[in-house]
């Protein structure tokens, strides 16, 4: 029988706001590997876990771990913030597990960002929408565009993540400014900050106002589509009931 390794969506972090099933593969764990700060957010709970993890960039390396730990036959989980398999380590884990056949990957999901923030703003992402990440590590800059560009003119909400950090803070000014060639300036948007977590903040604004605003890496960034409004301060996708 294989060695199941979980991999595992912890949302925002705070343990209200992981899943049963997550918290019940965490609580069989042995070994809980991961990025150290989402190590850092699961508390007092798993201290006595072994903790095991690797530095940003060195994803690939994280994953072989759980595969190295879990041929030793100790329970591994891999945690990810949001859920694992969006924008996760789930699909590299697949990916590399065929190199193990003994060991089986098991997906636990949880709470991704444009959720749990739309949750915050309103119901912003009540209609079609798409997740587009801003991050060009891993995604060529012009791919993004021509995303962002699709999305504009299919009418979808977007949700956008990683809309900005230190080595490219103007990215979500560029987004801004792609889009507004395809929608008015007064379009309904609206942002979050530290979801689920300490400071957690949320805003409205227009597509014109967003593209001055000065946001990072835990932020969450919403753009909404023709139905979209602004209702008492929140941000709200009509699904087109009569009313």
């Amino acid at each position: 029988m294989a060695q199941q390794i979980y991999i595992v969506g912890i949302g925002p972090g705070a343990e209200e706001m992981m899943t049963a099933q997550a918290l019940s593969a965490l609580d069989a764990s042995d070994v809980i590997v991961g990025y150290p700060v989402y190590l850092e957010l699961l508390g007092e709970r798993f201290n006595g876990k072994e903790f095991l993890s690797t530095p940003m960039k060195q994803e690939v390396e994280r994953c072989r771990m759980c595969f190295e730990e879990a041929k030793k036959g100790k329970t591994v989980s891999l945690i990810c913030s949001g859920d694992a398999g969006v924008y996760g380590l789930a699909s590299l884990m697949y990916e590399l597990g065929v190199e193990y056949p003994d060991c089986e990957p098991v997906v636990i999901p949880g709470i991704t960002a444009a959720c749990s923030g739309a949750a915050v703003l309103g119901a912003p992402l009540n209609h079609d929408f798409c997740l587009i990440s801003l991050s060009d590590l891993l995604t060529p800059w012009e791919t993004i565009e021509k995303r962002l560009i699709a999305a504009a003119e299919g009418d979808f909400v977007i949700a956008i993540y990683n809309p900005a950090s230190r080595q490219r803070p103007d990215h979500l000014k560029k987004a801004c400014d792609i889009l507004l060639t395809k929608l008015d300036k007064t379009r309904a948007c609206g942002y979050v900050e530290n979801i689920g977590r300490q400071g957690t903040a949320a805003y409205v604004c227009t597509l014109g106002e967003l593209r001055e605003t000065q946001v990072n890496m835990f932020t969450t960034v919403y753009i909404g589509n023709s139905l979209t409004e602004i209702i008492d301060g929140k941000l709200v996708t009509k699904r087109g009931y009569q009313i």
